[in-house]
């Protein structure tokens, strides 16, 4: 008898490998991927035959691993569900996971969708949505913050590391402008910037001695920015998000090339409102370029 044999015994004792695959719906094949992966073991192994034997009361947690790898789960999360047993704490992981399965192809919808206006010439349609303006701002000494960052990590980054300077800033005079955030290259999927956390703050000499105190272990420096204009858009909380504000970078860009003006340093995002307390629909940010 090979190892894929349908044998037909009670559910209490054990099945070969065939006859359980032809129970749960699957094939042999699958069922040693699961064991492999981990997902699920056989109750028995004949230690001279390398057969595996499995228990009927194996097949849903069998079917359970087979639908959950069709949702594309990785096998972490598959075995996190399925130690959780049924109930509401394997409900629960589940429904977490398939909210940011959904979250993502939101984001990659509207990302294809602004990519279809670029490819078929709309692009000058989509910048005349952003009201563009300059500002002049005064010289300014920020504490900063700098990391080499992916796009899937830097929401968490930005809040993170602007939390801690407004903390610092305390020591350093407090705090007397808007918090900002330097691209000095690009942050996407597959380039991690770096970028830089800035925040001014009012006493030049406090800054110099805390970050002496604290800059080797946290990664932050002190700088003068030199007085500048800043060509800039408004954005609402909800333009944040990629690729909206891929947008916003793109149609200032594009106006300041129109104005006949330069870039005169890298861009960058101001936060100017309390991130918390807004909503989606509310201005949060100004995405600035430096300009000459």
């Amino acid at each position: 008898m090979t190892e894929d044999a349908v044998v037909d015994v009670p559910d209490q004792e054990l099945l070969t490998i065939g006859a359980f695959a032809a129970r749960a719906r699957l094939s042999a094949k699958a069922l040693r991927l699961y064991d492999r992966l981990g997902l699920l073991a056989p109750a028995h192994v004949d230690e001279a035959t390398g057969y595996r034997y499995y228990r009927a009361s194996q097949v849903e947690r069998a079917r359970l691993v087979a639908m959950l790898r069709q949702l594309d789960m990785p096998l972490a999360r598959i075995a996190e569900v399925v130690a959780a047993g049924d109930g509401p704490t394997a409900a629960a992981l589940l429904g977490g996971y398939w909210a940011g399965v959904e979250a993502r192809v939101a984001g990659q919808r509207t990302l294809a969708e602004y990519l279809r206006g670029r490819l078929s010439g709309r692009s000058s349609e989509m910048y005349r949505k952003f009201a563009i303006e300059t500002v002049d701002v005064p010289a300014q000494v920020v504490i900063t913050e700098t990391r080499h960052v992916l796009a899937g990590e830097l929401p968490a980054w930005i809040g993170a590391s602007l939390g801690r300077l407004e903390s610092a800033a305390r020591e350093c005079g407090g705090v007397t402008a808007a918090p900002f955030v330097v691209y000095h290259s690009e942050v996407s999927m597959e380039s991690d910037g770096p970028a830089e956390s800035c925040v001014p703050v009012a006493d030049e000499a406090a800054a110099r001695a805390w970050a002496e105190k604290h800059g080797r272990s946290w990664g932050t420096k002190v700088a003068v920015h030199p007085a500048q204009r800043l060509a800039y858009t408004r954005i609402t909380k909800a333009q944040v998000a990629h690729p909206q504000i891929m947008a916003a970078f793109e149609a200032v860009e594009e106006w300041i090339a129109r104005e006949g003006l330069e870039q005169a340093g890298p861009c960058r995002e101001v936060y100017f409102a309390d991130w918390e307390a807004t909503g989606a629909e509310d201005p949060v940010c100004d995405v600035a370029f430096p300009v000459s």
